[in-house]
C-alpha cells in the first residue's frame, strides 16, 4: 500500500504501513541497488556510496529515503549536478533539479559515512551491529537504514549489488553470489551480486575472522563462515542441512536462490537470524549434539516463506512464522521424531492457557513477534492439512512457493492459493484461524506419514 501525496507532485514521507509508520515511502519503487562500503573494523567506520535505481509511480518534485544517522556529504539524481536535500528524523528528502514525470527511470546517488550502530526500535536493536570482533547486520524489521539509504517497506523488492572494502584478515559475506575479490595491499574488496529480487530487511553483511567450510556442493551448494575453535561442533550440529534441503524441495518445490549459507558468529547472539540466502547463528546456538536442529530448519525454511515469497506489509508476517514454524514439525516428522500432528497437539494445549487476544491476519505491531503467531500460524497449516488431505495441503505449498516466487503476498493471496486446490469450503477455517481472537478446536489428525508428500 502506498500513501497518497498531500501536496501534487512530491512523494509521500511513508508508504502507509501501520506497523512501521516512519519507515517506507511513497512515489516511487526501487528496482536495484548498488552500494559500495569501505569499512574500518576497528574504528568501526563506514564510509558508503549508495546507487539506487527508483522508478516514478506519479510526478515527483521530491521524494524521500530512509536513513539513519550517518553523515550525508552529497546527493545527485541522473548524475546531474548535486540535488537538494535535508536529512533529518530518519528521512533523507531529496529534491531533484528537474521534476520527474510519473514512469520515469532515474538514478539516485548518494554518498554518505560515519559510525553505524543499531536503531532503536520497538522490538530492540537493529541494523549494523559491531561484535567483538567484526559486525552482524540483522535489519528486521526495520533496520536496514541503519547503513544504507533504502525505500525501508518489505514489498518493495529490487536486485543488489553489495561490495564491501575491509581489512584483510576478515572474511566477509553478503547476499547474493560471490563475484569478485581482489586484494588491495592489507585491505581486500568483496563484490557480490545478489540478482533476485530482495527486501530491505534482508539485506545483510556479515564481517569476521572466519573459517569457510563447504557443507555441501550439491545441487544447492551450502557453505558456513564459523570461527575455527567451533569448526568441530558446526560440523556435527549442521550435518543434516543437506538432507533438510531435500526435504524442503520435495515439499516446496525449488530452492529459490543459488546457494545457501551459514554464519556462526564468534559471540553469542539471542535468536538465529534470516537473511536472503544465509543464515546466522551465535556460538551459543552449537552444542555438537544437534540440539538446535528445529531452528537450522526454521532459518532455512525461510528462504521459501519470507525470503522468496514475502509479506507485502508486516501485518501478513505469520506467512514468514508460521510457515517456518511448520517447517520445523514437518522436519522432526521426516526424521522419526514427534508428528506434525503431536506437536500441534502439544502448542495447541500451551496456547490455549494464554491470553486469547492475537488476530493472526493482523496481530498488530505490540504482537507480531509474539511466539503466538509462529505457533497459530502453524496450527492454522496444520489444521488446513487436515482438512484438506495432505495431497491437496503440499500441492497448495508447492504451487504458493512456485507462483509467488520472489514476489510479495498477501494473507488473501494464501486463502485465494488454498481455496484453488480443493472443493471443500474454506471460508469458516481461515475465519476462525486467522481473523478471530479465540483460538478454535485443532481439527482430527490426518496422520502421519506426510512428511513424504503422499
Amino acid at each position: 500500500m502506498r500513501a497518497r501525496s498531500r501536496q501534487p507532485g512530491q512523494g509521500a514521507a511513508t508508504a502507509g504501513d501501520p506497523y512501521l509508520p516512519t519507515h517506507g515511502n511513497g512515489g516511487y519503487r526501487a528496482s536495484r541497488y548498488e552500494l559500495d562500503l569501505d569499512y574500518r573494523v576497528v574504528s568501526n567506520h563506514l564510509t558508503g556510496r549508495a546507487r539506487l535505481s527508483l522508478v516514478a509511480t506519479q510526478p515527483l518534485s521530491r521524494f524521500s529515503l530512509d536513513l539513519g544517522p550517518l553523515r550525508v556529504a552529497r546527493v545527485s539524481v541522473d548524475g546531474r549536478r548535486p540535488a537538494r536535500y535535508v536529512h533529518r528524523g530518519g528521512k533523507l528528502h531529496v529534491t531533484p533539479a528537474a521534476a520527474l514525470p510519473a514512469g520515469a527511470v532515474f538514478v539516485v546517488e548518494v554518498q554518505y559515512s560515519g559510525n553505524p550502530r543499531p536503531l532503536r526500535s520497538p522490538w530492540g536493536e537493529v541494523g549494523w551491529e559491531e561484535l567483538t570482533d567484526g559486525v552482524i547486520v540483522a535489519s528486521q524489521p526495520d533496520g536496514a537504514p541503519s547503513w544504507f539509504p533504502c525505500n525501508d517497506q518489505p514489498g518493495d523488492k529490487a536486485s543488489y549489488r553489495i561490495t564491501v572494502t575491509t581489512e584483510a584478515p576478515y572474511q566477509v559475506l553478503a547476499n547474493g553470489t560471490l563475484v569478485a575479490q581482489a586484494r588491495l595491499a592489507s585491505r581486500r574488496r568483496w563484490v557480490f551480486e545478489q540478482a533476485e529480487p530482495m527486501s530491505t530487511y534482508l539485506a545483510t553483511v556479515q564481517v569476521g575472522l572466519y573459517e569457510v567450510v563447504e557443507l555441501s556442493t550439491g545441487t544447492v551448494p551450502q557453505q558456513a563462515l564459523v570461527p575455527a575453535r567451533l569448526k568441530p561442533l558446526l560440523l556435527r550440529d549442521f550435518r543434516r542441512q543437506a538432507e533438510m534441503v531435500q526435504l524442503f524441495t520435495q515439499l516446496f518445490g525449488p530452492y529459490p536462490f543459488p546457494a545457501y549459507a551459514v554464519v556462526v558468529t564468534d559471540d553469542d547472539l539471542e535468536i538465529p537470524l534470516e537473511a536472503q540466502g544465509l543464515s546466522v547463528f551465535g556460538a551459543n546456538f552449537l552444542d555438537g549434539h544437534e540440539g538446535q536442529q528445529r531452528l537450522v530448519a526454521h532459518e532455512l525454511a525461510h528462504q521459501w516463506f519470507g525470503n522468496s515469497v514475502t509479506a507485502g506489509s508486516w501485518q501478513h508476517i505469520w506467512l514468514h512464522e508460521g510457515f517456518a514454524c511448520y517447517a520445523e514439525w514437518l522436519w522432526s516428522e521426516h526424521r522419526g521424531g514427534p508428528t506434525a500432528h503431536a506437536l500441534a497437539v502439544q502448542h495447541h494445549a500451551r496456547l490455549a492457557d494464554l491470553r486469547q487476544d492475537l488476530v493472526l491476519a493482523d496481530p498488530g505491531p505490540a504482537l507480531m513477534f509474539d511466539d503466538r503467531v509462529y505457533k497459530r500460524g502453524a496450527l492454522t497449516l496444520h489444521a488446513l492439512r487436515t482438512v484438506i488431505g495432505d495431497e491437496a495441503f503440499f500441492a497448495v505449498l508447492r504451487d504458493w512457493a512456485a507462483t509467488h516466487r520472489h514476489g510479495v503476498v498477501t494473507t488473501q493471496d494464501f486463502v485465494d492459493c488454498a481455496s484453488r486446490h480443493t472443493d471443500l469450503p474454506l471460508h469458516g477455517l481461515f475465519r476462525v484461524w486467522l481473523h478471530e481472537p479465540a483460538l478454535p478446536l485443532l481439527p482430527v489428525s490426518a496422520g502421519p506419514g506426510a512428511a513424504s508428500g503422499r
